[in-house]
């Protein structure tokens, strides 16, 4: 019988580890997150978690750049020539679809902002606010173009992902409040609802 490759051993643990990271952390938060209940959900001990990850604030500093990466769209490279119309409505698709298959991951960010960003890095706030500040460019020259209205580019970011990450943040509440948790089919006639509710603001 082959063994697998090392390589492909560590990749696997390191995986296992992170996804089990993000749930302990999205129901528990920085704080109260710890690497024994960590390594339990991953099966695996806690010297074992510790060999891939030294310390749980590299876990979790990990955990975070990996969501900014998810985070990473077609948004990411529109420019003030392409249509807003599109690039908007495929970005809130993008958030809503994300709310929707990665809850834990908006729900870990939504604890740390909550709380004040304590355990972010620099390097993860550098990059977000060189993000926004380069989309808030492009929107610009949508406006200066008029091809759509001159409102607040930065407020506009504030509310898409209210409008989109609130599925995932709050998706106990729509689930009491909608009497069951959202399926695919519901999540549609939700992202089209703030595809309209947005653009017409623009």
């Amino acid at each position: 019988k082959k063994t697998k490759p090392v390589s492909s051993i560590a990749a696997k643990r390191r995986a296992l580890i992170m996804s089990a990271a993000l749930k302990e952390f999205a129901e528990n938060g920085y704080k109260g997150a710890s690497v024994q209940k960590i390594a339990d959900v991953a099966n695996l001990s806690k010297s074992n978690v510790l060999y891939y990850f030294t310390s749980k604030k590299r876990l979790y500093s990990e955990i975070m750049q990996s969501i900014l990466s998810m985070w990473n769209s077609s948004f990411d490279n529109v420019t003030s020539s392409d249509c807003p119309a599109h690039a908007l409505a495929n970005y809130i698709a993008e958030k809503m679809e994300i709310s929707r298959t990665n809850p834990y991951s908006s729900k870990v960010f939504a604890i740390e902002i909550i709380n004040g960003s304590p355990n972010l890095d620099p390097t993860f706030k550098r990059e977000h606010k060189l993000w926004v500040q380069d989309r808030i460019t492009v929107i610009e020259g949508w406006i200066a173009a008029k091809k759509i209205d001159n409102i607040n580019p930065e407020f506009l970011l504030y509310q898409i992902w209210s409008s989109t990450q609130y599925y995932a943040d709050f998706s106990s509440q729509i689930e009491n409040l909608h009497g069951t948790e959202l399926s695919k089919q519901a999540y549609a006639q939700a992202t089209d609802t703030v595809v309209k509710l947005i653009l017409k603001g623009c």
